[in-house]
């Protein structure tokens, strides 16, 4: 997919700009106390290698905008990555020779600090790219930030194509299962990834894992049936990669690319500019800060009151799903008594939510500051933390329970396709006043379909008015 593409790219693009810029840095600090500390102790002229050590920041950042060098960073072997690195660092001391020369400083410089940094830089920068280059490898692919990765194949081919993409040189996805389409072989292993479903259960198997992409290489089966899979995943709001030498694209956010040596064709129902994503993220870490700033100042009135109301902990958590089947710990101030989960099922036939949510106007099971600090959010406050360390948002799709998404079709899941949020389109749309889940999911799809860093900062306007007036928040 184009866009997860340019994700990548830029990932890598601020990431190696980030590390060459502090390699550099720490490679002219070294030289400068290598020349002036050890060989011959003398005072120099801070302020002229300070504008020298500003210069070579200006190179590194113009080395990685013009030159694009690093383009095939992840590909390059240990020899390969000492020669760009050496390249690199040549290319920098040469263009600190000029600029100097230009501005009739270069006098003033001394000789033997051009050496010192050279060595120094391209033995540093060449160890941080290639601990860099293993670390995504090794550890991002197996984090929660991986893209995690299905592979649907054949039996026969099931060795070659997880060999492949296993020994692909991406970093950014993650082989958590694969679906033997033609055999029964679930619960066997290849390559060390799992079998999870065959053909009869496959759909249903991935509506409850924790899966973002789907790679297929079914070669011999009807484009009807690959059409029908794709269709399917893609309500779920998966990512597609179907592997294949020639195929007309379905739609405007089908790309063909390469993956691990496979001329793959990805399709996905939505895309979301990765931009626009960095910049939400911004505002989350903000707005998360500046929320805990605010519950820290309340959490010692609130914890009072609710241990004075009843007796039990003050803080409530409970795992809840996030994006594309992640597992995660929500934060909230308790506003229930202790039991309440038990009585929950004494209590389901009183629903007054038509589908998969329960929500009563009077639930017995609620104290009575849990009532106050449900109806001013107060409760919420808490998840500013599940904010910050990123698996919520604050606008975002309303994360369901375990038990709930284990009831979930594939129409449904789709809208766990994006990170949940504190809050959304249905909050504000009257948080207790819709009565039914269908309307809870169109609402959540509308904004998933429709989203913009403007329809963000305006749910979060209403938000603040639904909060204020009360409104649907019982």
């Amino acid at each position: 997919m184009e866009n997860v593409r340019r994700k990548n790219k830029m990932i890598e693009t601020y990431s190696i700009l980030i590390i060459d810029i502090l390699c550099a840095v720490v490679s002219y600090a070294l030289a400068l106390f290598i020349r002036f500390n050890i060989i011959n102790y003398e005072n120099y002229p801070k302020q002229f290698h300070i504008m020298v050590g500003s210069c070579i920041v200006i190179l590194c950042l113009l080395y990685n905008m013009f030159l694009d060098a690093n383009r095939n960073f992840f590909t390059r072997g240990y020899y390969q990555e000492f020669y760009y690195t050496a390249r690199y660092t040549l290319i920098i001391v040469v263009g600190l020779v000029v600029v100097l020369y230009l501005i009739q400083q270069s006098y003033e410089f001394s000789r033997s600090v051009y050496g010192f940094f050279a060595i120094l830089n391209t033995l540093i920068t060449y160890a941080v790219h290639m601990a860099f280059k293993k670390g995504m490898w090794k550890y991002y692919r197996k984090s929660t930030n991986a893209d995690k990765m299905l592979v649907i194949t054949k039996d026969i081919l099931a060795e070659e194509v997880l060999g492949n993409l296993l020994r692909g040189k991406e970093w950014y996805y993650d082989i958590t299962a694969a679906v033997i389409y033609d055999a029964d072989r679930k619960g066997c292993v290849v390559r060390d990834v799992p079998i999870v479903a065959t053909r009869e259960n496959l759909y249903e198997t991935v509506i409850q894992m924790m899966v973002d992409e789907v790679f297929i290489c079914l070669p011999g089966e009807s484009l009807i049936e690959i059409r029908d899979m794709v269709q399917r995943f893609e309500e779920m709001g998966l990512t597609c990669h179907y592997n294949v030498d020639l195929f007309s694209h379905a739609n405007p956010n089908t790309y063909v690319q390469q993956m691990a040596g496979y001329s793959v064709i990805s399709f996905a129902l939505k895309t979301m500019d990765s931009r626009r994503l960095l910049i939400k993220r911004l505002i989350d870490i903000v707005g998360a800060l500046v929320g805990l700033a605010l519950t820290a100042v309340i959490t010692p009135f609130v914890a009072l009151a609710i241990k004075l109301d009843s007796p039990g902990p003050v803080f409530f958590s409970q795992t809840r799903i996030g994006k594309n089947g992640r597992r995660f710990r929500i934060w909230k101030f308790r506003s229930m008594y202790i039991d309440a989960e038990q009585r929950k099922k004494e209590l389901e036939a009183q629903n007054e939510v038509k589908g998969l949510m329960f929500k009563m106007v009077d639930d017995p099971r609620i104290t009575r500051v849990g009532k106050f600090i449900r109806e001013t959010s107060l409760d919420e406050t808490p998840q500013f933390l599940n904010i910050l360390v990123g698996d919520m948002s604050l606008v975002g799709t309303r994360p369901p329970t375990e038990d709930e998404f284990e009831q979930y079709n594939g129409y449904y899941r789709r809208r766990m396709s994006i990170t949940p949020g504190l809050t959304g389109l249905w909050q504000v749309s009257g948080r207790s006043d819709i009565q039914d889940f269908e309307e809870i999911v169109k609402l959540d799809l509308e904004y998933i379909d429709n989203w913009s860093l403007g329809l963000d900062v305006k749910i979060l306007v209403m938000t603040v008015f639904a909060v204020l007036g009360r409104k649907g928040s019982k």
